[in-house]
């Protein structure tokens, strides 16, 4: 029996495709052909289906939906990032930045329309969190980058991070999803080894990626190597202490042998005292790991500013005098809000 509301197609998986296409009388072999134009063609319309009768087309856009994502608006900034607002289906809006370089092309996607965590320097935990993104957005976010920065910089992407709007880690099944999707053959066909995804540290689902085998890059928001500051700027510490923190990561490194990036934003008088550069290095040294230290990027809400080049320099070479793998990374798109922790809806329209 055909359902009577349309189902987003792309929340279906090949073999549940299959059964679906059984139940309309149609030949399973169709359900192959369509899931390879929503996954490795990124159709957008089943009227794009150009090998798919008309008839199929039709029954299919009467029972079935492809929930795409809209480029709402754009910004360029002077260094040549690209800011998105994404429109989704059901008119929210999140943003996605596409970063590009000279050696790479990298997109910047978001998991979550706002975010609950609530880190104080960050833009997006001062929204509210309304809902996940299905897989199927996030895929979308990368196609549409990719789009971008061929018509741009005539370059594909190569890099993918999950560091835009929300907590990755609190929508597993779908970044999950989207990041098999991305790198499947019969998807983006993407390396693993090119996604990397930034959590602020929840230790049970960390100690999951470890269980489930993750082959891309995992990037935790550190920010503070003592629980006492890491609380004041990053709630979510209270009950993911540095010591839990520990653990998983130890479990997770225990399962797949994968380093992890810890990110350090330096900010002045508060975590870039060689104390503070002590406190990180000892952290450093449960797994094999590296450190990008990052600029940071003020917002509104906060008074959070910048440590000076100097402190940022001194803290660098003390962790790599302590065997630490250490980079300093500058701020992208910081004239547009597209830069790190700068990502917030400001108009829906």
């Amino acid at each position: 029996m055909l359902p009577t509301k349309k189902i987003d197609i792309r929340s279906l998986d090949l073999p549940q495709l299959q059964q679906h296409f059984i139940a309309m009388k149609e030949p399973s072999y169709r359900a192959k052909q369509v899931y390879q134009w929503l996954w490795e063609k990124s159709a957008r319309s089943f009227e794009e289906m150009s090998n798919i009768s008309k008839e199929l087309r039709n029954k299919l856009d009467e029972n079935y939906a492809i929930n795409v994502v809209e480029v709402n608006n754009s910004q360029f900034s002077n260094d040549h990032t690209i800011k998105n607002a994404f429109r989704l289906y059901d008119g929210n809006i999140v943003e996605g930045v596409l970063i590009p370089m000279d050696d790479r092309m990298t997109a910047c996607v978001s998991s979550q329309v706002g975010c609950s965590l609530t880190c104080k320097f960050c833009a997006t935990g001062y929204m509210d969190r309304k809902r996940n993104l299905n897989a199927d957005e996030i895929y979308d976010q990368v196609v549409l980058i990719d789009q971008q920065a061929k018509k741009n910089y005539n370059a594909p992407l190569t890099n993918i991070v999950y560091m835009g709007m929300g907590e990755p880690l609190l929508n597993y099944a779908n970044v999950m999803k989207s990041i098999e999707r991305i790198t499947a053959p019969d998807g983006l066909n993407m390396s693993y080894k090119r996604i990397t995804v930034s959590t602020a540290g929840i230790s049970k689902m960390i100690k999951k990626l470890g269980d489930d085998g993750a082959k891309f890059n995992l990037a935790l928001s550190l920010h503070a190597a003592n629980d006492k500051k890491r609380n004041e700027i990053m709630p979510i510490n209270e009950h993911n202490s540095l010591k839990a923190l520990e653990e998983a990561l130890k479990y997770y490194f225990s399962k797949t042998k994968n380093p992890v990036t810890y990110e350090y934003i330096v900010f002045n008088d508060f975590n870039d005292e060689l104390e503070d550069a002590m406190e990180l290095a000892r952290f450093c040294k449960h797994i094999p790991c590296k450190v990008n230290l990052i600029e940071y990027n003020p917002i509104q809400f906060a008074d959070f500013i910048n440590a000076e080049g100097d402190k940022i320099d001194a803290f660098s070479s003390y962790l790599k005098s302590q065997g630490v793998n250490t980079n300093i990374r500058r701020s992208r798109g910081k004239d547009i809000d597209a830069a790190c922790g700068q990502l917030a809806v400001k108009e829906q329209n």
